[in-house]
């Protein structure tokens, strides 16, 4: 199970990376190469989804990394659209910091007659978008505004609930391509506030980057558009 291997780590103190693909910019051809990087990384997860996508080339996009890597592989899904039964399970989000009905509860019940047809692992996670210093994907597609980046005690208490809730992650997250990461003030005071495991995502382009976050208190950091840019980004 994905998400007692995560709660296992957690306990040992042991930092997890997850590589996110988005289907948008990746196709049959370029799989090959890029999990021969990914298998060379200190990767131990891969997240794949977008929040625009609408293709079809999403099952065999997973079960052609199922071959190649043997990385748990979770579906990061914008709509149910984005299931494929082929992965090891999914990220059950709830978009936590906007108050669009279709993100809190209208997509996870559209959701449960793909999933009931599955064998996915499903992974509730309380999903939190940060401001960033522009307008990100998930904010344009989702039509909700993020969280003040300053405002940290609200962050912290946003997670909270989504703990309380009963969600098994915590995901921050500054966007696709944002200019800032998540503040690591925030990312501290979440991770002291919450006692489930936290992700954090979204505007880190280093190895100095991912570093911080962890000492900060994520336990799981998440490189997307880094590696997309530079495949040779651990090397």
């Amino acid at each position: 199970m994905v998400f007692n291997q995560i709660l296992s780590f957690r306990k040992k103190a042991q930092k997890l990376l997850a590589i996110l693909i988005d289907p948008d910019k990746v196709t049959v051809e370029d799989i090959s190469v890029l999990t021969e990087k990914i298998n060379q990384s200190p990767a131990t997860h891969i997240f794949i989804g977008g929040s625009s996508f609408d293709g079809n080339h999403l099952c065999e996009l997973v079960a052609l990394l199922k071959q190649k890597t043997t990385l748990p592989i979770l579906i990061f899904p914008g709509n149910p659209t984005q299931i494929s039964a082929e992965a090891d399970g999914i990220l059950f989000l709830q978009l936590l910091s906007g108050r669009n009905s279709d993100y809190l509860i209208e997509h996870q019940i559209n959701a449960v007659p793909i999933l009931e047809k599955t064998n996915l692992e499903i992974i509730s996670t309380g999903y939190i978008l940060i401001e960033s210093g522009s307008e990100t994907a998930v904010q344009r597609v989702s039509k909700t505004k993020p969280l003040d980046r300053n405002n940290y005690d609200y962050a912290a208490q946003t997670a909270k609930a989504g703990e309380l809730i009963g969600n098994k992650l915590i995901y921050l997250e500054a966007g696709s391509g944002a200019q800032k990461a998540v503040p690591l003030k925030m990312i501290s005071m979440v991770a002291k506030r919450i006692s489930v495991p936290l992700i954090v995502g979204g505007g880190i382009r280093s190895k100095k980057g991912i570093e911080d976050a962890f000492n900060a208190g994520a336990d799981m950091v998440v490189i997307g558009t880094a590696f997309e840019n530079d495949i040779n980004f651990f090397d």
